[in-house]
């Protein structure tokens, strides 16, 4: 009788964590190796967030919201003054600026704008240039790019020793990047001037994500390194910073059935987005496919809709007083 076949412990440093991994021939032959699980680059989170964004209504969402509630939020902005300034962070490639800064052209005509952003990708810095440069309609608006993170620029403004006041300021779906989230929400609600607002866009305690992050965080491997955050993890930072806040809740849905499929693209990249793994499909261990794809299925995180698998992802929208 042969000796059962020697076990080979494989070792492959990843982005953020040392993958282990132990091979063994299904058939007596040459032992093989299976890919390292590491997370994805900045160019690969594009892809699938892009991949996302096809399969939700995120940002039907919030043009929901622009069209309920931010003209109103946005009529007591920059009152008596000759120039309203704004600040994103975090602003991606600029759609949802983009809306928000025509809102704002609309409920104050005239009024020139300075719009200053600060997004550290750079394809999504060269888009939103691109999608500056093709609006006809922007002329009385300025805007400034720092290709920077959030805590690089707040790093920037405390050496230079000037605190620019700004009247609206959005952070939307980006403190799950961040370092320090009290600190950077404290940090940009200070650079608010006089009867300014913070917006922070987050998901919802309703939404799949928060059941997700809760009862099946061991479904998720550790190349997923953003910060398991919802709403009221934000107002729980908002009340200690003993700040006025008011919040919207808005719904949205990810339609996740392709997830399901093998060797479906589309779903491959909605994987590899929610668990910030590069081909999670092909890298992860089959026990743990399984495990999430069963997570991804139950009552709390999904619902059934026209044979669909529809993934809750409710948004929360934070409106903070200066």
């Amino acid at each position: 009788m042969d000796p059962a076949p020697e076990m080979k412990r494989n070792s492959f440093p990843s982005m953020n964590f040392e993958a282990e991994i132990l091979t063994t021939p299904h058939d007596n032959s040459e032992l093989y190796t299976i890919p390292s699980m590491r997370s994805l680059t900045a160019e690969e989170y594009v892809e699938a967030f892009k991949s996302f964004l096809d399969h939700s209504t995120e940002h039907q969402c919030m043009d929901e919201f622009n069209k309920e509630q931010l003209p109103n939020i946005m009529a007591g902005l920059g009152l008596g003054k000759s120039t309203i300034n704004v600040l994103g962070v975090g602003s991606g490639t600029g759609e949802q600026d983009l809306k928000m800064i025509r809102i704002l052209q609309a409920v104050h005509p005239g009024v020139p704008i300075d719009n200053e952003i600060v997004e550290p990708n750079p394809q999504h810095v060269a888009a939103y240039k691109e999608l500056v440069n093709q609006a006809p309609d922007l002329q009385n608006v300025s805007f400034i790019w720092h290709q920077l993170t959030s805590s690089e620029y707040e790093q920037q403004v405390k050496e230079k020793g000037t605190h620019k006041k700004f009247d609206f300021i959005h952070m939307i779906q980006m403190l799950y990047r961040v370092e320090d989230i009290p600190n950077t929400i404290k940090f940009f609600h200070s650079c608010l001037d006089l009867h300014g607002k913070l917006l922070i866009i987050i998901l919802s305690d309703s939404s799949g994500w928060a059941s997700l992050w809760q009862k099946y965080r061991d479904c998720l491997p550790p190349t997923d390194s953003g910060h398991y955050i919802t709403s009221s993890g934000i107002t729980d930072v908002l009340k200690r910073l003993g700040v006025e806040y008011c919040v919207y809740e808005f719904p949205s849905g990810w339609d996740i059935t392709e997830c399901f499929t093998e060797g479906d693209e589309a779903g491959g990249l909605m994987l590899d987005f929610l668990t910030g793994t590069k081909d999670f499909v092909g890298t992860a261990p089959p026990a743990l496919r399984q495990r999430l794809r069963e997570a991804l299925s139950q009552p709390e995180c999904s619902s059934t809709k026209d044979g669909r698998i529809i993934f809750s992802n409710n948004l929360s929208m934070i409106v903070v007083e200066s």
